[in-house]
Formats: structure tokens, sequence, C-alpha cells
């Protein structure tokens, strides 16, 4: 972990940004703690914390400048009841990426009185019902939070939903379900489940009634199924349930009959060849 030091303040980039205003960066350095931030001597319009291992928003001096306060991606838990005391122009605080989970963890906010834009994206936080509604309820000049204006009609049901201090009071009380290490978690059982029929070697009849489906097959498609299914052993969905044992059943009818033309062209041609050797055919 890296210190906050002044030396670090004066050394990190410092410049202009986007919209004309003095930035400093002080992003992606470990940073655990705030701290020094006096060496700064309120110089700037926007502080860019994002990107190290901040776990407490506090600690500030009286920065009676600073408007944007970036803080993304850090592990924020906790928040200074009194910041706005110190970060009285505050207007746009990013908390993206961090670790509030309850909703009475943003009521220092409420000390920020010119806060107009928040965001509070991939904390727990959002998951609480009405998660929206008290932060609207809770920072009243709020007019952009995480990135979604804020509307009247938002504003009317937050002031309906929280009219009294026992329903903030019990919305505070509602717990996000976290993960505990120890924790049993419930794994559903899949040894009950149904996983589908188990895949079963074809028996001769069905290679037999498969091999006459290909020769009567009309179209190539068709003869490559059934060919693939042959070759992989598998066995085609019409030839596996019992009711259509009749394609089996016709298929090796099939099979059978083209064994017995094939004896009956066979006898057929030793007839004619006894024919042409032996006596001719007699004529009426």
């Amino acid at each position: 972990m890296v210190r906050l030091t002044a030396d670090l303040i004066w050394k990190s980039p410092h410049f202009f940004n986007a919209i004309k205003e003095r930035e400093l960066d002080l992003r992606g350095n470990k940073i655990a703690v705030i701290e020094n931030l006096g060496a700064t001597e309120d110089q700037f319009d926007t502080i860019d914390l994002s990107d190290n291992e901040i776990v407490k928003l506090e600690n500030f001096p009286h920065l009676n400048r600073l408007g944007t306060l970036l803080i993304n991606n850090n592990r924020i838990t906790r928040i200074n009841p009194n910041i706005g005391e110190f970060l009285p122009k505050l207007h746009t605080l990013v908390l993206t990426n961090n670790r509030l989970v309850n909703l009475v963890e943003i009521d220092p906010l409420a000390s920020l009185k010119n806060l107009q834009f928040l965001s509070l994206l991939d904390n727990n936080i959002t998951k609480k019902p009405n998660y929206r509604l008290y932060v609207i309820h809770k920072l009243k000049h709020l007019r952009l939070l995480d990135f979604k204006k804020v509307k009247q009609k938002e504003r009317i049901e937050a002031g309906k939903l929280f009219a009294s201090k026992e329903a903030e009071e019990e919305a505070k009380k509602v717990s996000t379900k976290t993960f505990t290490p120890g924790e049993v978690v419930d794994v559903p059982d899949t040894s009950k489940t149904d996983q589908g029929p188990k895949v079963v070697a074809p028996t001769p009849e069905q290679i037999t009634a498969i091999k006459a489906a290909i020769v009567n097959s009309q179209t190539l498609e068709e003869v490559a199924r059934l060919e693939k299914a042959l070759s992989s052993g598998q066995i085609p969905a019409e030839f596996l349930n019992p009711s259509n044992g009749t394609n089996m059943t016709s298929g090796n009818e099939k099979a059978e009959k083209m064994d017995t033309d094939g004896q009956n062209e066979d006898s057929d041609a030793q007839e004619q060849k006894q024919n042409v050797d032996g006596e001719p055919i007699e004529e009426d």
C-alpha cells in the first residue's frame, strides 16, 4: 500500500480537464487512507482517487473549491457523518463499485447540501428494497442518481413512502442477503432430477431397420442423418420409442423383402439358364 503524502500529491498529474476545470489525478496508487490533502492548497475543482484501496471516506481538510470527487473502484464501507462541513461545494460524487451495503451508510451524504450528481452503481446497497426512493428522499437536491435523471414523480413517491420516521427506520433494518463464511449454502440435489434418456446402443433389429430406412430415404439429408446416427451408435428418435415399433417392423419386413427378391432373381436366372441349355420351352 502507498501513503498519500504531500510528495505524491505534488508529483501526480494535474491538468485542465474536458470541462476546463483543474483536476488532480491520484488514481491507481494503491492508496488505503485519505490524508494530507491539505497539500493541494485547495487548488483543484476535481480530485480523482479512483482505483485505489480506500476503505473510509473521511479525513478531508476544508476544501472550499472542490466540486467533483471521483472515488470509484475502491473498498469504501463508511462515510464521515460530517463530510459536508469539509466539502461544502461538492456537487458530484462517484462511488461506483465500492462496498456500501446498508441504506444507513449513505445518510452522511445528506450533509452535502449541494450534491446533485451521485453514482452508487455496483454497490450491494443498490439491491435493497426501495433503494432509489430512499436515496432521493435523503438527498433533496439530487438531480442525477446512477446516471438516471431524478423525476418529480419519484420525489413525490419517495415523500409518501418515507413520510414518517418509522417507515425510514424500517427501511434501514432490511438487510441484503450476503454470503457469510461458514454458512451452508443450499445446493439443489441433482441426483433426483430428470437427466434425460440415457444413451443405449442399438439392437440388431434397430440396426436392420435403420439400414432399411437409409435405402428407402427420399432425400440426401435423411440419408446423411441416418448414416451419422448408425456410425455413432445412436438411435434416431423414430426408432427409439416403443410406440414406433411398427417402424422397426416395417423396416425389417423391407429388409427381408429385399433378401427374398434377391433369392427370387437368382432362381429365375437359374431357370432361364436351364431353358437355354435344356429342352426348348413348349408353346401353346
